[in-house]
């Protein structure tokens, strides 16, 4: 069975313009994220995906594999070309978010066994435990609701499940009931190729969350937890602790 990682990997970003070529470390961004996913043991094969020649020419430049797409609405899109344009053989295709330079090799490998010994999923990803109030509160951490068996019933901006007799912060940490989804997911492929087909739904365009399309349209995402989440750069502060996490670890 191939697995194929691809790295959608966007030039422009409102918060943090031109984050994946930041290179205060020596290495621009999206060096990280390829050198750390390059570490699974279980990616076959590893291709950035992005709409930028200059991104491209990075990638080349470091002896990455770099794919120029079209312009698309997310990046499972476009994934989606270079599945059908590059990658013909991949029988799972795994989204790795660009802006994650300190995604766990072992995190990937786990998401990638985890679909494998899930015949019903049609795609998979991971969770954690929330152990912070502010988190939990916060509509841009995305949470997840799952089935004893491990699959997701829902995803929400909002603190799911809701505690309507007991405080939070009387749960957390070490009570938590609540999942932070992670933005990271293994794809079979005729699925992905269906789902971007599929007009957004009603609950994705409120929510704004691409997953509830999967869920809208019947398939099964299977949740796997892990222990830590991996640290997104999203603003000049998070790069900033990045580059300081770097620097204390030459």
């Amino acid at each position: 069975m191939l697995v194929c990682g691809v790295i959608p990997a966007r030039l422009e970003s409102s918060r943090l313009p031109r984050k994946l070529l930041l290179n205060e470390t020596g290495k621009a961004l999206i060096q990280h994220t390829w050198e750390a996913a390059a570490s699974s043991e279980k990616l076959d094969r590893l291709i950035v995906a992005t709409d930028s020649l200059e991104i491209l020419e990075v990638v080349h430049g470091f002896g990455g594999k770099a794919f120029l797409t079209g312009e698309h609405p997310s990046g499972t899109d476009r994934i989606a070309e270079v599945a059908n344009k590059e990658l013909f053989d991949a029988e799972i295709l795994v989204n790795i978010q660009g802006d994650e330079p300190e995604i766990s090799p072992q995190s990937i490998d786990q998401l990638i066994e985890l679909l494998i010994q899930t015949p019903k999923a049609d795609m998979a990803t991971l969770a954690t435990p929330i152990r912070d109030l502010d988190q939990l509160q916060d509509p841009s951490c995305t949470k997840v609701v799952c089935r004893p068996d491990g699959s997701a019933m829902y995803f929400s901006r909002l603190p799911i499940p809701f505690s309507r007799d007991i405080a939070p912060e009387t749960l957390l940490p070490e009570q938590s009931p609540w999942l932070l989804h992670l933005g990271i997911y293994a794809y079979r492929r005729p699925f992905l190729l269906d789902l971007t087909k599929i007009p957004p739904t009603p609950l994705e365009e409120l929510e704004k969350l691409e997953q509830l399309r999967a869920l809208e349209t019947g398939a099964t995402i299977q949740v796997a937890q892990v222990s830590h989440p991996t640290v997104g750069i999203d603003t000049p502060e998070d790069y900033a602790q990045f580059v300081t996490r770097q620097n204390q670890d030459i």
